[in-house]
């Protein structure tokens, strides 16, 4: 079983934007209960990934790349509208891999950086440019921001 340990924050200001470039993601959820179930397309690849509810930091979570063509019928026959839809950059920083995501259309504004764990109790720089923690706010994770758009909050 694969385990997903990260933390997340809001983004401050515009400094991170020059240490790294970006990839589109778009992405749908297929509705499940007690579980979150994604279709990503990233470039030409598309991904389905189940992911247990969180404890703490951690989380089950299991990804295979599947079809592309599989990923975009999936997106337009099964999932929830809105898709999430943003642009991922990747900073390394600190000796960990920052992920920051500048989300686009009904999540406009709102910039989240993710960054992964190898344990629970890993310590980590945190850079300026990060701002406060939301890990343990469901609010941020793009399963909850599909149906409750930061558009609307």
């Amino acid at each position: 079983m694969a385990k997903e340990i990260e933390r997340k924050f809001l983004v401050n200001g515009d400094s991170w934007r020059s240490l790294g470039t970006g990839s589109l993601y778009r992405q749908g959820y297929i509705p499940a209960q007690g579980a979150s179930v994604r279709i990503r397309v990233v470039g030409n690849q598309g991904y389905l990934t189940i992911k247990s509810p969180p404890i703490n930091y951690s989380r089950s979570e299991f990804e295979y790349p599947i079809p592309l063509t599989d990923a975009q019928e999936i997106l337009d026959t099964l999932c929830i509208r809105p898709f999430i839809e943003k642009i991922r950059y990747k900073i390394e920083w600190g000796g960990v891999i920052w992920e920051i995501d500048e989300f686009s259309g009904a999540n406009q504004g709102l910039i989240v950086a993710e960054v992964e764990l190898t344990d629970e109790a890993q310590q980590i720089e945190i850079p300026a440019w990060i701002g406060k923690e939301v890990t343990g706010d469901d609010r941020y994770f793009n399963s909850y921001l599909v149906q409750h758009p930061f558009s609307q909050w």
